[in-house]
């Protein structure tokens, strides 16, 4: 059964829950939390929003985003959440009338930077991975990015 709401596994903002967090990436860079796994509500692809600040104070003072971004779920990862009707009564049927060409977000390029890596079942979980590429440096010149993902 997945948890009510998003729960933080490093520091950070861990008291507040709507679905949101905030917490601060590990010395690789990254970052590791515990979420429902979202429906699929009429003319989006089932997806997860996410921004990346330069620092805890930048995310909680407003500042502008590094990045802003939505990580897509996989297809197959998708069905089989949705199996379970009683907890997603209407995603099925929403997830047969897209594709990740017809959604407003991902159409662009179907998805192929954000889609996300799924493993796991309905009985363990399932673990998301999403490679994002972000400046070294917010004011550089020359921006690196991981994956050959490019801004």
């Amino acid at each position: 059964m997945p948890p009510a709401a998003t729960r933080c596994t490093r520091g950070g903002i861990t008291a507040q829950n709507y679905l949101r967090g905030v917490q601060v990436s590990d010395a690789s860079g990254e970052i590791h939390f515990t979420t429902i796994f979202p429906g699929c509500y009429p003319g989006r692809w089932p997806h997860m929003h996410f921004e990346v600040f330069a620092s805890l104070a930048a995310a909680t003072s407003g500042s502008n985003a590094l990045r802003t971004s939505q990580l897509a779920l996989p297809e197959t990862a998708c069905r089989a959440v949705y199996a379970q009707a009683a907890l997603y009564p209407a995603a099925t049927s929403n997830l047969n009338q897209l594709s990740l060409a017809s959604d407003n977000v991902f159409g662009d390029d179907g998805g192929i930077h954000q889609l996300a890596t799924v493993a796991g079942d309905n009985q363990v979980g399932y673990a998301a991975l999403l490679e994002v590429g972000v400046p070294v440096e917010p004011a550089a010149a020359q921006r690196v990015y991981a994956n050959g993902f490019e801004g």
